[in-house]
Protein backbone atom coordinates (compact mmCIF):
# COMPACT_ATOMS: atom_id res chain seq x y z
CA UNK A 1 0.00 0.00 0.00
CA UNK A 2 1.30 3.68 -1.02
CA UNK A 3 3.11 5.30 2.23
CA UNK A 4 1.70 9.10 0.09
CA UNK A 5 -1.08 11.15 1.82
CA UNK A 6 -3.32 11.44 -0.62
CA UNK A 7 -2.73 13.72 -3.40
CA UNK A 8 0.59 13.61 -3.85
CA UNK A 9 2.27 12.55 -7.08
CA UNK A 10 2.73 8.74 -8.16
CA UNK A 11 3.72 8.64 -11.64
CA UNK A 12 4.76 11.11 -13.64
CA UNK A 13 4.86 11.25 -17.13
CA UNK A 14 6.70 14.02 -19.36
CA UNK A 15 7.16 14.70 -23.44
CA UNK A 16 6.97 11.16 -23.80
CA UNK A 17 7.04 9.97 -27.50
CA UNK A 18 6.74 6.34 -29.22
CA UNK A 19 7.58 5.39 -32.97
CA UNK A 20 6.77 2.14 -34.04
CA UNK A 21 9.37 1.62 -37.30
CA UNK A 22 12.54 3.39 -37.65
CA UNK A 23 13.94 6.16 -39.84
CA UNK A 24 12.10 8.18 -42.42
CA UNK A 25 8.54 5.46 -42.45
CA UNK A 26 8.30 5.43 -38.52
CA UNK A 27 4.88 5.85 -37.27
CA UNK A 28 4.78 9.11 -34.54
CA UNK A 29 2.11 7.08 -32.37
CA UNK A 30 2.35 9.03 -29.37
CA UNK A 31 3.89 12.73 -29.37
CA UNK A 32 5.15 15.23 -26.16
CA UNK A 33 2.37 13.00 -23.55
CA UNK A 34 2.46 14.75 -20.49
CA UNK A 35 0.30 12.88 -17.23
CA UNK A 36 0.58 12.83 -13.73
CA UNK A 37 -1.39 10.07 -11.78
CA UNK A 38 -1.84 11.10 -8.04
CA UNK A 39 -2.73 8.84 -5.03
CA UNK A 40 -5.94 8.06 -4.98
CA UNK A 41 -6.83 9.79 -8.40
CA UNK A 42 -8.57 8.17 -11.08
CA UNK A 43 -7.35 9.28 -14.31
CA UNK A 44 -9.33 8.94 -17.36
CA UNK A 45 -7.52 8.69 -20.47
CA UNK A 46 -10.10 8.98 -23.39
CA UNK A 47 -10.25 9.17 -27.18
CA UNK A 48 -11.04 7.34 -30.15
CA UNK A 49 -9.49 3.84 -31.62
CA UNK A 50 -6.27 4.44 -32.66
CA UNK A 51 -5.78 7.29 -30.71
CA UNK A 52 -2.35 5.78 -28.99
CA UNK A 53 -3.79 5.41 -25.35
CA UNK A 54 -2.83 1.68 -24.94
CA UNK A 55 0.24 2.52 -26.64
CA UNK A 56 0.77 5.06 -24.20
CA UNK A 57 -0.18 3.07 -21.50
CA UNK A 58 2.03 -0.16 -22.71
CA UNK A 59 5.42 2.51 -22.96
CA UNK A 60 4.98 3.65 -19.46
CA UNK A 61 4.95 0.25 -18.30
CA UNK A 62 7.82 -0.87 -20.76
CA UNK A 63 5.30 -3.24 -22.10
CA UNK A 64 5.61 -2.22 -25.90
CA UNK A 65 5.98 -4.81 -28.46
CA UNK A 66 8.39 -4.64 -31.22
CA UNK A 67 8.20 -2.66 -33.90
CA UNK A 68 7.21 -0.13 -31.02
CA UNK A 69 9.74 1.76 -29.30
CA UNK A 70 9.81 5.00 -27.01
CA UNK A 71 12.10 7.70 -28.62
CA UNK A 72 12.16 10.48 -26.43
CA UNK A 73 10.31 11.72 -22.75
CA UNK A 74 10.81 10.03 -18.48
CA UNK A 75 8.68 8.06 -16.61
CA UNK A 76 9.04 8.72 -12.63
CA UNK A 77 7.78 6.52 -10.49
CA UNK A 78 7.48 7.55 -6.53
CA UNK A 79 7.02 4.57 -4.98
CA UNK A 80 7.78 6.46 -1.53
CA UNK A 81 8.16 10.02 -0.43
CA UNK A 82 11.60 11.42 -1.30
CA UNK A 83 12.10 8.23 -4.26
CA UNK A 84 12.01 7.87 -7.75
CA UNK A 85 12.50 5.23 -10.02
CA UNK A 86 12.93 6.52 -13.69
CA UNK A 87 10.77 3.67 -15.67
CA UNK A 88 12.45 4.28 -18.72
CA UNK A 89 16.11 3.50 -17.46
CA UNK A 90 15.50 0.70 -15.26
CA UNK A 91 16.50 -2.66 -15.28
CA UNK A 92 14.36 -5.39 -16.16
CA UNK A 93 15.06 -7.08 -12.57
CA UNK A 94 13.90 -3.46 -11.29
CA UNK A 95 11.19 -3.97 -13.05
CA UNK A 96 9.81 -7.54 -13.13
CA UNK A 97 10.07 -6.50 -9.37
CA UNK A 98 8.10 -3.43 -9.86
CA UNK A 99 5.18 -4.69 -12.45
CA UNK A 100 2.39 -6.28 -10.14
CA UNK A 101 3.55 -5.01 -6.55
CA UNK A 102 3.69 -1.70 -7.47
CA UNK A 103 2.16 -1.12 -10.68
CA UNK A 104 -0.77 -3.16 -12.29
CA UNK A 105 -2.12 -3.45 -15.36
CA UNK A 106 -5.87 -4.94 -16.80
CA UNK A 107 -5.34 -5.70 -19.87
CA UNK A 108 -8.05 -5.66 -22.84
CA UNK A 109 -9.71 -8.94 -23.50
CA UNK A 110 -9.60 -10.81 -20.30
CA UNK A 111 -10.11 -14.01 -22.80
CA UNK A 112 -7.06 -13.44 -23.82
CA UNK A 113 -5.32 -11.95 -21.17
CA UNK A 114 -5.89 -15.02 -19.19
CA UNK A 115 -4.34 -18.74 -19.82
CA UNK A 116 -6.87 -20.95 -21.13
CA UNK A 117 -5.20 -24.06 -20.34
CA UNK A 118 -4.87 -23.45 -16.62
CA UNK A 119 -7.47 -22.83 -14.11
CA UNK A 120 -8.41 -19.67 -12.12
CA UNK A 121 -6.56 -20.16 -8.99
CA UNK A 122 -3.25 -21.47 -10.65
CA UNK A 123 -3.12 -18.35 -12.40
CA UNK A 124 -3.58 -16.41 -9.37
CA UNK A 125 -1.58 -18.39 -7.35
CA UNK A 126 0.99 -17.75 -9.42
CA UNK A 127 1.39 -14.28 -9.43
CA UNK A 128 1.31 -14.94 -5.57
CA UNK A 129 4.83 -18.03 -5.78
CA UNK A 130 6.45 -15.41 -7.93
CA UNK A 131 6.14 -12.23 -6.08
CA UNK A 132 5.48 -13.61 -2.07
CA UNK A 133 7.21 -16.87 -2.31
CA UNK A 134 7.38 -17.26 2.01
CA UNK A 135 3.76 -17.87 1.44
CA UNK A 136 2.95 -21.83 1.45
CA UNK A 137 0.56 -23.58 -0.79
CA UNK A 138 -2.42 -23.26 1.77
CA UNK A 139 -1.68 -19.39 2.27
CA UNK A 140 -1.60 -18.65 -1.28
CA UNK A 141 -4.97 -20.56 -2.10
CA UNK A 142 -6.49 -18.75 0.68
CA UNK A 143 -5.15 -15.66 -0.71
CA UNK A 144 -6.82 -16.58 -4.04
CA UNK A 145 -10.05 -17.34 -2.27
CA UNK A 146 -9.95 -13.93 -0.79
CA UNK A 147 -9.32 -12.25 -3.71
CA UNK A 148 -12.08 -14.03 -5.69
CA UNK A 149 -14.48 -13.08 -2.78
CA UNK A 150 -13.35 -9.92 -2.88
CA UNK A 151 -14.61 -8.60 -6.63
CA UNK A 152 -18.01 -11.34 -6.65
CA UNK A 153 -16.86 -14.38 -7.09
CA UNK A 154 -17.16 -17.62 -5.15
CA UNK A 155 -14.25 -19.61 -4.01
CA UNK A 156 -15.76 -22.64 -5.67
CA UNK A 157 -14.34 -21.32 -8.78
CA UNK A 158 -10.95 -21.56 -8.27
CA UNK A 159 -10.78 -24.62 -10.44
CA UNK A 160 -12.49 -23.13 -13.05
CA UNK A 161 -10.80 -22.66 -16.46
CA UNK A 162 -11.62 -19.11 -18.01
CA UNK A 163 -13.78 -21.06 -21.16
CA UNK A 164 -16.21 -21.51 -18.00
CA UNK A 165 -16.70 -18.22 -16.80
CA UNK A 166 -18.80 -15.49 -18.62
CA UNK A 167 -16.89 -12.67 -20.16
CA UNK A 168 -17.98 -10.48 -16.90
CA UNK A 169 -16.57 -12.96 -14.32
CA UNK A 170 -13.23 -13.44 -16.58
CA UNK A 171 -12.84 -9.67 -16.18
CA UNK A 172 -12.95 -9.91 -12.49
CA UNK A 173 -10.56 -12.67 -12.23
CA UNK A 174 -8.40 -10.22 -14.27
CA UNK A 175 -9.19 -7.61 -11.54
CA UNK A 176 -8.50 -9.60 -8.97
CA UNK A 177 -5.22 -10.86 -9.82
CA UNK A 178 -3.96 -6.67 -10.91
CA UNK A 179 -5.02 -6.40 -6.94
CA UNK A 180 -3.36 -9.82 -5.99
CA UNK A 181 -0.12 -7.49 -4.45
CA UNK A 182 -1.97 -4.32 -3.54
CA UNK A 183 -0.29 -2.06 -6.01
CA UNK A 184 0.00 1.68 -5.92
CA UNK A 185 -1.03 1.59 -9.79
CA UNK A 186 -3.54 0.05 -11.48
CA UNK A 187 -3.32 0.37 -15.48
CA UNK A 188 -7.12 -0.83 -16.50
CA UNK A 189 -7.04 -1.32 -20.59
CA UNK A 190 -10.70 -0.80 -21.68
CA UNK A 191 -11.73 -2.74 -18.92
CA UNK A 192 -15.04 -3.11 -19.69
CA UNK A 193 -15.35 -3.80 -23.70
CA UNK A 194 -17.67 -5.68 -25.33
CA UNK A 195 -19.58 -6.45 -21.79
CA UNK A 196 -22.92 -5.25 -21.52
CA UNK A 197 -24.47 -1.88 -19.58
CA UNK A 198 -25.59 -3.90 -16.66
CA UNK A 199 -22.39 -5.80 -16.10
CA UNK A 200 -20.27 -2.84 -16.99
CA UNK A 201 -21.70 -0.94 -14.23
CA UNK A 202 -21.13 -3.92 -11.70
CA UNK A 203 -17.29 -3.77 -12.39
CA UNK A 204 -17.50 -0.17 -12.35
CA UNK A 205 -18.94 0.08 -9.22
CA UNK A 206 -16.43 -2.96 -7.13
CA UNK A 207 -13.82 -1.18 -8.67
CA UNK A 208 -14.92 2.63 -7.07
CA UNK A 209 -15.25 0.64 -3.66
CA UNK A 210 -11.91 -1.22 -3.76
CA UNK A 211 -10.44 2.22 -4.48
CA UNK A 212 -12.03 3.44 -1.76
CA UNK A 213 -10.64 0.49 0.47
CA UNK A 214 -7.33 0.04 -0.84
CA UNK A 215 -6.64 3.76 -2.16
CA UNK A 216 -4.48 2.85 -5.25
CA UNK A 217 -4.87 5.09 -7.97
CA UNK A 218 -5.84 4.44 -11.33
CA UNK A 219 -4.98 5.19 -15.37
CA UNK A 220 -8.51 4.25 -16.68
CA UNK A 221 -8.27 4.09 -20.45
CA UNK A 222 -11.92 4.22 -23.00
CA UNK A 223 -13.17 5.35 -25.62
CA UNK A 224 -16.39 6.08 -24.14
CA UNK A 225 -16.75 9.01 -21.87
CA UNK A 226 -19.44 7.83 -20.14
CA UNK A 227 -17.69 5.67 -18.35
CA UNK A 228 -15.35 8.27 -17.42
CA UNK A 229 -18.69 10.66 -16.42
CA UNK A 230 -19.42 7.73 -13.20
CA UNK A 231 -15.63 7.04 -12.09
CA UNK A 232 -13.08 9.30 -12.79
CA UNK A 233 -11.27 12.66 -11.32
CA UNK A 234 -10.02 14.46 -13.60
CA UNK A 235 -9.76 13.24 -17.84
CA UNK A 236 -6.88 13.29 -20.71
CA UNK A 237 -8.33 13.46 -24.20
CA UNK A 238 -6.12 11.88 -26.64
CA UNK A 239 -6.48 12.99 -30.99
CA UNK A 240 -3.87 11.16 -33.51
CA UNK A 241 -1.46 10.30 -30.59
CA UNK A 242 -1.24 13.76 -29.01
CA UNK A 243 -2.94 14.92 -25.90
CA UNK A 244 -5.57 17.75 -26.42
CA UNK A 245 -7.27 18.24 -23.35
CA UNK A 246 -6.82 17.74 -19.44
CA UNK A 247 -9.27 19.42 -16.76
CA UNK A 248 -11.27 17.83 -13.94
CA UNK A 249 -13.89 15.75 -14.79
CA UNK A 250 -16.92 17.42 -13.86
CA UNK A 251 -15.17 21.00 -15.74
CA UNK A 252 -14.59 18.84 -19.45
CA UNK A 253 -18.03 17.43 -19.23
CA UNK A 254 -19.53 20.39 -18.43
CA UNK A 255 -17.26 23.18 -20.48
CA UNK A 256 -15.39 21.82 -22.71
CA UNK A 257 -12.61 23.66 -24.26
CA UNK A 258 -11.23 21.31 -27.11
CA UNK A 259 -13.36 21.04 -30.31
CA UNK A 260 -12.77 17.53 -30.27
CA UNK A 261 -13.53 16.84 -26.86
CA UNK A 262 -16.53 19.12 -27.70
CA UNK A 263 -17.45 16.91 -30.40
CA UNK A 264 -17.30 13.53 -28.11
CA UNK A 265 -19.69 15.11 -25.99
CA UNK A 266 -22.17 16.26 -28.64
CA UNK A 267 -21.92 12.41 -29.66
CA UNK A 268 -23.76 10.74 -26.71
CA UNK A 269 -27.98 10.96 -27.08
CA UNK A 270 -29.76 12.38 -23.89
CA UNK A 271 -31.98 9.74 -22.38
CA UNK A 272 -34.32 12.51 -21.06
CA UNK A 273 -35.56 16.09 -21.85
CA UNK A 274 -36.25 17.70 -25.30
CA UNK A 275 -34.52 16.02 -28.69
CA UNK A 276 -31.55 17.10 -30.10
CA UNK A 277 -29.81 16.74 -33.42
CA UNK A 278 -26.33 14.54 -32.86
CA UNK A 279 -23.78 16.70 -34.55
CA UNK A 280 -20.71 13.57 -33.66
CA UNK A 281 -17.48 14.52 -35.45
CA UNK A 282 -17.76 14.69 -39.54
CA UNK A 283 -14.49 12.29 -41.27
CA UNK A 284 -12.32 9.76 -39.64
CA UNK A 285 -9.06 9.88 -37.37
CA UNK A 286 -6.09 10.79 -39.78
CA UNK A 287 -3.56 8.16 -40.93
CA UNK A 288 -0.50 8.86 -38.69
CA UNK A 289 1.71 8.11 -41.76
CA UNK A 290 0.38 11.07 -43.30
CA UNK A 291 -0.50 13.65 -40.68
CA UNK A 292 -1.87 17.16 -41.74
CA UNK A 293 -0.14 20.05 -41.46
CA UNK A 294 -0.67 22.12 -38.59
CA UNK A 295 -3.32 21.35 -36.10
CA UNK A 296 -3.96 17.28 -36.57
CA UNK A 297 -7.32 18.08 -36.21
CA UNK A 298 -8.29 21.02 -38.51
CA UNK A 299 -9.72 18.86 -41.31
CA UNK A 300 -12.67 17.85 -38.96
CA UNK A 301 -13.06 21.15 -37.03
CA UNK A 302 -15.79 22.95 -37.78
CA UNK A 303 -13.81 25.99 -36.02
CA UNK A 304 -11.18 26.07 -37.92
CA UNK A 305 -9.20 28.97 -38.97
CA UNK A 306 -6.32 29.69 -41.50
CA UNK A 307 -3.40 29.90 -38.00
CA UNK A 308 -4.83 25.98 -37.61
CA UNK A 309 -3.99 25.08 -41.02
CA UNK A 310 -0.28 25.60 -40.86
CA UNK A 311 0.49 25.94 -37.22
CA UNK A 312 0.26 23.13 -34.85
CA UNK A 313 -0.80 24.55 -31.23
CA UNK A 314 0.85 23.43 -28.29
CA UNK A 315 -0.55 22.57 -25.09
CA UNK A 316 -2.01 26.18 -23.60
CA UNK A 317 -2.28 26.74 -19.99
CA UNK A 318 -5.97 28.58 -19.43
CA UNK A 319 -5.89 31.16 -17.03
CA UNK A 320 -8.64 32.86 -17.53
CA UNK A 321 -11.45 33.43 -14.87
CA UNK A 322 -12.90 30.26 -13.70
CA UNK A 323 -9.97 27.91 -15.50
CA UNK A 324 -7.75 27.56 -11.90
CA UNK A 325 -8.15 23.97 -10.68
CA UNK A 326 -9.48 23.73 -7.02
CA UNK A 327 -6.03 21.53 -6.71
CA UNK A 328 -4.18 24.41 -7.88
CA UNK A 329 -3.21 23.72 -10.98
CA UNK A 330 -4.58 24.85 -14.25
CA UNK A 331 -6.37 23.19 -17.29
CA UNK A 332 -4.85 22.47 -20.52
CA UNK A 333 -6.03 22.44 -24.56
CA UNK A 334 -4.24 22.07 -27.48
CA UNK A 335 -6.27 24.83 -29.51
CA UNK A 336 -5.54 28.19 -31.10
CA UNK A 337 -9.33 29.12 -30.21
CA UNK A 338 -7.90 29.17 -26.26
CA UNK A 339 -4.85 31.41 -26.68
CA UNK A 340 -7.03 35.03 -26.60
CA UNK A 341 -6.12 35.80 -29.53
CA UNK A 342 -9.45 35.26 -31.29
CA UNK A 343 -12.90 34.87 -29.46
CA UNK A 344 -13.76 31.32 -28.69
CA UNK A 345 -17.27 30.23 -29.79
CA UNK A 346 -19.69 30.35 -26.81
CA UNK A 347 -19.65 26.80 -26.22
CA UNK A 348 -16.10 26.55 -26.11
CA UNK A 349 -15.77 29.40 -23.48
CA UNK A 350 -18.58 28.42 -21.20
CA UNK A 351 -17.41 28.88 -17.43
CA UNK A 352 -15.57 26.46 -16.05
CA UNK A 353 -17.75 24.96 -12.73
CA UNK A 354 -16.79 25.55 -9.68
CA UNK A 355 -15.28 22.04 -7.94
CA UNK A 356 -14.67 21.03 -4.24
CA UNK A 357 -11.55 21.14 -2.38
CA UNK A 358 -8.43 19.15 -3.31
CA UNK A 359 -5.04 18.67 -2.17
CA UNK A 360 -2.64 20.93 -2.79
CA UNK A 361 -0.97 20.50 -6.29
CA UNK A 362 2.82 19.93 -6.82
CA UNK A 363 3.23 21.52 -10.03
CA UNK A 364 6.20 23.88 -10.28
CA UNK A 365 5.71 27.28 -11.85
CA UNK A 366 6.12 27.46 -15.30
CA UNK A 367 4.55 28.59 -18.55
CA UNK A 368 2.70 25.19 -19.70
CA UNK A 369 2.66 22.28 -17.09
CA UNK A 370 1.64 18.69 -18.15
CA UNK A 371 -0.26 17.26 -14.58
CA UNK A 372 -4.08 17.54 -14.46
CA UNK A 373 -5.83 19.06 -11.78
CA UNK A 374 -6.26 17.17 -8.63
CA UNK A 375 -8.95 14.65 -7.90
CA UNK A 376 -12.65 16.01 -8.50
CA UNK A 377 -16.24 15.00 -6.73
CA UNK A 378 -17.78 11.45 -8.11
CA UNK A 379 -20.82 13.09 -8.75
CA UNK A 380 -21.55 12.79 -12.43
CA UNK A 381 -22.07 15.94 -14.04
CA UNK A 382 -25.54 17.65 -14.55
CA UNK A 383 -26.65 18.79 -17.58
CA UNK A 384 -24.81 21.29 -19.77
CA UNK A 385 -25.36 25.22 -19.71
CA UNK A 386 -24.66 25.69 -23.71
CA UNK A 387 -26.28 24.43 -26.54
CA UNK A 388 -26.53 23.73 -29.37
CA UNK A 389 -24.01 21.99 -29.81
CA UNK A 390 -23.69 20.34 -25.98
CA UNK A 391 -22.73 17.67 -24.21
CA UNK A 392 -25.26 15.20 -23.32
CA UNK A 393 -27.16 15.75 -20.37
CA UNK A 394 -27.23 12.36 -19.05
CA UNK A 395 -23.80 11.10 -20.25
CA UNK A 396 -23.32 9.14 -16.70
CA UNK A 397 -26.25 6.37 -18.10
CA UNK A 398 -25.76 6.86 -21.41
CA UNK A 399 -23.67 4.58 -23.97
CA UNK A 400 -22.25 5.06 -27.27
Amino acid sequence: MSTYPPGQPLLEVRGLCVDYGAGPGAVHAVVDAGLVLHRGEVLGLAGESGSGKSTLAYAITRLLRAPGMITGGSVGYHPKPGTTVDLLAASEGTLRVLRWSQISVVMQSAMNALNPVLSIGSQLTDVLQAHQPDLSKAERQARAAGLLAMVGITADRLGSHPHELSGGMRQRVMIAMALALEPQVVIMDEPTTALDVVTQREILEELLELRERLGFAVLFITHDLSLLAEIADSIAVMYAGRLVERAGAAALFRAPRHPYTLGLLSSFPGLRGPRRRLTGIPGSPPDLRRLPAGCVFHPRCSYAMDRCRTEAPAMLRLEGQGEREAGGGWRTAACWLQDGSAAAPPELAVATPHEPPAPASHEPPGPASHEPPGPASHEPPGPASHEPPAPAPDLARSQP
